[in-house]
Protein backbone atom coordinates (compact mmCIF):
# COMPACT_ATOMS: atom_id res chain seq x y z
CA UNK A 1 0.00 0.00 0.00
CA UNK A 2 1.26 3.27 -0.88
CA UNK A 3 1.92 5.79 2.06
CA UNK A 4 -0.65 8.79 2.33
CA UNK A 5 1.51 11.45 0.56
CA UNK A 6 2.13 9.76 -2.51
CA UNK A 7 -0.92 10.33 -4.15
CA UNK A 8 1.40 11.78 -7.09
CA UNK A 9 3.05 8.22 -7.39
CA UNK A 10 -0.43 6.61 -8.19
CA UNK A 11 -0.57 4.68 -11.21
CA UNK A 12 -2.42 5.95 -14.17
CA UNK A 13 -5.82 4.72 -14.93
CA UNK A 14 -6.58 2.95 -17.74
CA UNK A 15 -8.92 3.34 -20.70
CA UNK A 16 -11.69 1.43 -19.28
CA UNK A 17 -15.11 1.99 -18.76
CA UNK A 18 -16.04 0.49 -15.41
CA UNK A 19 -13.55 -0.90 -12.67
CA UNK A 20 -14.11 -3.33 -9.85
CA UNK A 21 -13.25 -2.62 -6.32
CA UNK A 22 -9.74 -4.22 -6.34
CA UNK A 23 -8.88 -2.43 -9.29
CA UNK A 24 -9.87 0.54 -7.85
CA UNK A 25 -7.78 -0.01 -4.59
CA UNK A 26 -4.86 -1.14 -6.60
CA UNK A 27 -5.35 2.66 -8.45
CA UNK A 28 -6.13 4.81 -5.32
CA UNK A 29 -3.74 3.07 -2.92
CA UNK A 30 -7.14 2.60 -0.58
CA UNK A 31 -7.95 -0.45 0.92
CA UNK A 32 -11.51 -1.83 -0.39
CA UNK A 33 -13.53 -1.48 3.20
CA UNK A 34 -12.08 1.99 3.14
CA UNK A 35 -13.85 2.14 -0.44
CA UNK A 36 -17.14 1.20 0.90
CA UNK A 37 -16.65 3.32 4.06
CA UNK A 38 -16.11 6.27 1.91
CA UNK A 39 -19.36 5.56 -0.03
CA UNK A 40 -21.32 5.87 2.91
CA UNK A 41 -19.79 9.51 3.56
CA UNK A 42 -19.62 11.40 0.17
CA UNK A 43 -22.68 11.42 -1.99
CA UNK A 44 -20.61 11.90 -5.20
CA UNK A 45 -19.42 7.99 -5.12
CA UNK A 46 -22.18 6.25 -6.88
CA UNK A 47 -21.00 2.90 -8.35
CA UNK A 48 -23.18 1.16 -10.13
CA UNK A 49 -23.89 -2.32 -8.30
CA UNK A 50 -25.06 -5.17 -10.57
CA UNK A 51 -25.59 -8.86 -9.71
CA UNK A 52 -24.96 -9.65 -6.43
CA UNK A 53 -23.97 -6.44 -5.53
CA UNK A 54 -20.87 -5.98 -7.02
CA UNK A 55 -19.59 -2.10 -7.49
CA UNK A 56 -18.04 -1.04 -10.60
CA UNK A 57 -16.68 2.49 -10.88
CA UNK A 58 -16.39 4.56 -13.69
CA UNK A 59 -13.40 6.88 -14.66
CA UNK A 60 -14.95 9.34 -12.68
CA UNK A 61 -15.61 7.67 -9.55
CA UNK A 62 -11.80 7.10 -9.72
CA UNK A 63 -11.16 10.77 -10.28
CA UNK A 64 -12.98 11.43 -6.75
CA UNK A 65 -11.58 8.72 -4.99
CA UNK A 66 -8.51 9.95 -5.80
CA UNK A 67 -9.41 13.38 -4.80
CA UNK A 68 -10.96 12.63 -1.36
CA UNK A 69 -7.59 10.65 -0.41
CA UNK A 70 -5.68 13.35 -0.91
CA UNK A 71 -7.73 15.93 0.99
CA UNK A 72 -8.14 12.86 3.70
CA UNK A 73 -4.04 11.84 3.59
CA UNK A 74 -2.36 14.76 2.30
CA UNK A 75 -4.30 18.24 3.36
CA UNK A 76 -5.44 16.70 6.65
CA UNK A 77 -9.12 17.13 6.65
CA UNK A 78 -11.95 15.64 8.34
CA UNK A 79 -14.12 13.67 6.42
CA UNK A 80 -16.84 16.12 7.32
CA UNK A 81 -14.09 18.56 5.98
CA UNK A 82 -13.79 16.85 2.66
CA UNK A 83 -17.36 16.06 2.48
CA UNK A 84 -17.69 20.49 2.76
CA UNK A 85 -15.16 20.81 0.67
CA UNK A 86 -16.04 18.76 -2.67
CA UNK A 87 -19.82 19.84 -2.07
CA UNK A 88 -18.18 23.57 -2.31
CA UNK A 89 -16.45 22.56 -5.68
CA UNK A 90 -19.57 21.52 -6.80
CA UNK A 91 -21.49 24.55 -6.16
CA UNK A 92 -18.42 26.82 -7.64
CA UNK A 93 -18.38 25.12 -10.96
CA UNK A 94 -22.25 24.69 -11.10
CA UNK A 95 -22.29 28.81 -10.03
CA UNK A 96 -19.78 29.15 -13.17
CA UNK A 97 -21.56 27.47 -15.42
CA UNK A 98 -24.37 29.75 -14.75
CA UNK A 99 -23.05 32.84 -15.35
CA UNK A 100 -21.31 31.40 -18.49
CA UNK A 101 -24.73 30.89 -19.53
CA UNK A 102 -26.17 34.17 -18.49
CA UNK A 103 -23.13 36.28 -20.36
CA UNK A 104 -24.26 33.88 -23.66
CA UNK A 105 -27.90 34.65 -23.20
CA UNK A 106 -27.30 38.34 -22.64
CA UNK A 107 -24.89 38.64 -25.59
CA UNK A 108 -27.22 36.60 -27.68
CA UNK A 109 -30.19 39.24 -26.62
CA UNK A 110 -28.29 42.38 -27.68
CA UNK A 111 -28.15 41.17 -30.89
CA UNK A 112 -31.51 40.56 -31.28
CA UNK A 113 -31.80 44.34 -29.86
CA UNK A 114 -29.73 45.45 -32.43
CA UNK A 115 -31.51 43.53 -35.31
CA UNK A 116 -34.74 45.19 -33.95
CA UNK A 117 -33.65 48.81 -33.62
CA UNK A 118 -32.77 48.61 -37.22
Amino acid sequence: MLEPGNNDQLPPIPGKRYFTIGEVSELCGVKPHVLRYWEQEFPQLKPVKRRGNRRYYQRQDVLIIRQIRGLLYEQGFTIGGARQRLTGEEAREDVNQSQQIVKQIRVELEEILKILRR
